[in-house]
């Protein structure tokens, strides 16, 4: 993994701008986490097994995560209303972000052609960046397989030298 996408995201490079609104009547962006590290991953759908672990596993993994001085940040092509849901039927408290236009995931190069029984079409690829306090890209992770991948994301986040753990 050497941190490279063909879409010119690289470890150590600026991380995409990015605003979007989130559960809990809350807003989103690169700006509001300026100054301190954090995660964003990228789920393909809301309450779907897969995106419901990798969702159950961040949040359990929340308060090691906040002691290392990070927040966490889910993002999916959903609108809010499902987003909201999903949130309350699993008791997640960290923001889930509805990138519905796409925008963000294309700047991460995470909305990407997928192909299933010979047919291709476009779609979130599962993916996570580590994002430190000043607003470059310290490690990704693409096409993540979610069991353990939280705790990757958590021993990733103890090497970051800049965080503003407590």
């Amino acid at each position: 993994m050497n941190g490279t996408t063909g879409d010119a995201l690289a470890v150590g490079t600026p991380a995409p701008d990015f605003s979007m609104p989130a559960t809990a009547s809350r807003t989103v962006s690169l700006a509001s986490f300026a100054g301190r590290p954090f995660v964003l991953y990228f789920y393909p759908k809301a309450d779907t097994p897969g995106c419901t672990q990798e969702a159950c596993a961040f949040q359990e993994a929340l308060p090691a995560l906040a002691a290392t001085g990070l927040d966490v940040v889910g993002v999916s092509p959903d609108a809010m209303k499902p987003i909201e849901k999903f949130a309350a039927k699993y008791h997640l408290t960290f923001p889930l972000a509805s990138d519905a236009d796409k925008t963000v995931a294309a700047a991460y190069g995470t909305w990407v052609e997928k192909s299933m029984y010979g047919r291709t079409y476009m779609g979130m690829e599962r993916s996570t960046f580590l994002i430190d306090a000043q607003g470059r890209i310290a490690r990704i992770w693409r096409k993540i397989k979610v069991p353990g991948h939280a705790a990757d994301v958590l021993a990733a986040a103890g090497l970051l030298p800049d965080r503003q753990g407590g």
